[in-house]
């Protein structure tokens, strides 16, 4: 007995060493030691942080390629990218990522060149280590070397500061915060296309400004001189509760968002944009393009048969003429395009701006080798701006007033009639007829059915207005004795069914079992009119302070206290904009 005791204790003690074995290891695979490496050819394995909320491998590039190529990134659970080496640096299935003895962590191809190096050779880096808030950090000891959010890429976290000094990236497109606050997405380092500064009534020159992400959705602006953070945006879905990562993306598209992803699900929702209309981002459907909308979604295209797209395959890599200007066989001519517009931006609105009427705007284009084309704003302003041989992006929407012209080898040869467009736009209307048509008959048949059941309801039991219509039965009802309950429940009900909001009206079911007496009536709500008008008939005064949300962990005043931006520096272009998207029947639209 003393024996199966002892042993009993024996493996009782073995189990407990083997666990504080595990526990041990699972704490020391937080820290990364200097030879550690990861590859492509086992996207699998992966440096982790210690409650796995985030990691860093390799995953599959974006679009995918023939043959794979990967790219090593931090991941959010799930596959969400926010951080990736060399800003996005592709390798092939020998591709390493690899921390080496010297304290630098590297990025190698298959070929082994280098493509991506943290520079920290030489400065003591014993460890590495990604926290839980998805920082990937080099430390000497105790003292941090190097961090990715210090060197962010395209995303940025709750939790991370983006200052003055760094910047985001996602091809040509960069987003930079100026240290007067203003917020400027750019293209190719030179054109601001997108320029946000605070509200005036931040009366105060920033020192050291600082923008954050908040974990509820609540993009700011924080610095010494600011008594509080300045609100830039908020998230679609601020405060909702939940394992949800929000975090702020300059796109491929050129367009800064804040995004959110649930905890392990892998995919991603936009909750916020910056700039709202995507063909107003500079140089989105490449040089010589034009991007138009086909219903809610932009297309690009090119500007008539004189052009072709660079790849038929991808038509945001712009247009190019079939024929150079230097080449051409006959004479130079200008080819018009009606509502369409040359996006100009500052620095070019300092240079390239002219006043001229529509033929002057056109015609001095013609005869000048330093214009390549124009555009005039035909709103009676004289604008027309100027474009240099170079590059030219373009937007079109029957609803703009603006006319541009640019070069062409004659004879000019228009984009013809869009068929598929047309005859989508001509089965969209007979969509719509059918619908108005059948809106028309059910709201009559309706009509008829509720009058004929106000008569059933009220005269079924007379034999008097048998013989009777509903008209004449309602008539001959007011000399005779009728139930008031009956009356009073059937127009409580009537104010039910009428409520603005679609939510506060019954279902059908549940007005019958009202009408019949079965289920209590509630009085409804008072009219809007009766809460917002006071006894002497002027509106009343609702406070804009009211904060419509709490949270204990992080909160913030209400959206209406908060300082709201203000777009400057932006061309006159951009005036009456969003008024209207549709299909450009004048562009050639190649495929997305």
């Amino acid at each position: 007995m003393a024996l199966q005791t002892h042993i009993s204790l024996s493996h009782l003690l073995l189990i407990a060493f083997l666990l504080s074995a595990a526990v041990s290891a699972a704490s020391a695979a937080t820290t990364i030691s200097p030879g550690s490496s990861l590859s492509a050819a086992n996207p699998n394995t992966a440096w982790s942080s210690p409650n796995d909320t985030f990691s860093l491998g390799f995953i599959s590039s974006d679009p995918p390629t023939s043959p794979p190529s990967y790219v090593a990134a931090i991941s959010y659970s799930g596959g969400v990218p926010v951080w990736s080496t060399g800003a996005g640096k592709v390798v092939d299935s020998g591709g390493t990522l690899q921390f080496l003895q010297s304290g630098t962590l590297r990025l190698v191809n298959g070929s082994g060149a280098t493509l991506w190096d943290s520079n920290t050779t030489s400065r003591g880096v014993s460890s590495a280590e990604i926290d839980d808030s998805g920082n990937l950090v080099l430390r000497n000891g105790t003292v941090t070397v190097w961090s990715s959010f210090d060197n962010p890429t395209d995303s940025i976290v709750p939790g991370q500061n983006f200052t003055v000094s760094k910047v985001l990236r996602s091809g040509l497109y960069s987003f930079k915060l100026v240290k007067n606050g203003n917020l400027t997405l750019l293209w190719n380092d030179i054109n601001v296309y997108w320029n946000q500064g605070l509200n005036s009534s931040v009366n105060t020159n920033l020192s050291s400004p600082t923008l954050g992400l908040r974990s509820i959705g609540i993009l700011s602006i924080s610095d010494p001189q600011l008594s509080t953070d300045a609100i830039v945006a908020y998230s679609s879905d601020y405060a909702e509760a939940g394992d949800i990562l929000r975090f702020l993306k300059l796109g491929s598209d050129g367009n800064l968002r804040i995004y959110s992803s649930t905890r392990g699900s892998g995919t991603v929702t936009e909750r916020w944009a910056a700039v709202t209309d995507q063909c107003e981002v500079f140089g989105y459907c490449g040089d010589m393009g034009v991007c138009s909308y086909n219903d809610s979604d932009p297309v690009c295209g090119c500007m008539s048969l004189n052009f072709e797209l660079v790849d038929p395959k991808d038509s945001r890599k712009g247009c190019k003429r079939k024929m150079e200007i230097k080449d051409c066989p006959q004479s130079v001519t200008m080819l018009d395009l009606e509502h369409t517009r040359f996006l100009t931006y500052p620095p070019e609105t300092e240079s390239q701006i002219f006043f001229a009427g529509i033929s002057a705007c056109r015609l001095n284009c013609l005869g000048s080798s330093a214009c390549d084309a124009s555009t005039s704003l035909s709103d009676g302003t004289g604008l027309c701006y100027s474009k240099t041989p170079g590059f030219l992006s373009g937007y079109h929407s029957p609803a703009m007033s603006s006319s541009s012209y640019i070069k062409v080898c004659g004879p000019v040869v228009p984009n013809p009639s869009s068929s598929l467009g047309t005859a989508g736009n001509k089965k969209d209307w007979k969509l719509r007829a059918w619908i108005v048509v059948v809106v028309v008959i059910a709201t009559l048949f309706g009509l008829m059915a509720f009058e004929g059941g106000l008569w059933w309801w009220f005269c079924r039991n007379s034999r008097s207005f048998g013989g009777l219509s509903a008209q004449y039965a309602l008539l001959e009802l007011v000399d005779q004795d009728v139930d008031m309950d009956q009356v009073k429940r059937a127009i409580q009900v009537t104010f039910w069914c009428i409520q603005e909001q679609p939510s506060h009206r019954p279902m059908m079911g549940k007005v019958v079992q009202m009408l019949e007496g079965i289920t209590e009536i509630e009085n409804p709500p008072d009219p809007r009119a009766v809460i917002e008008g006071s006894a002497s008939g002027t509106s009343m005064t609702v406070s804009g302070n009211i904060s419509p949300l709490s949270t204990a962990a992080d909160s913030a005043p209400a959206p209406s206290s908060f300082s709201s931006f203000q777009i400057s520096g932006v061309s006159p272009l951009t005036s009456g904009r969003n008024t209207e998207k549709a299909t450009a029947s004048l562009i050639q639209s190649g495929p997305n």
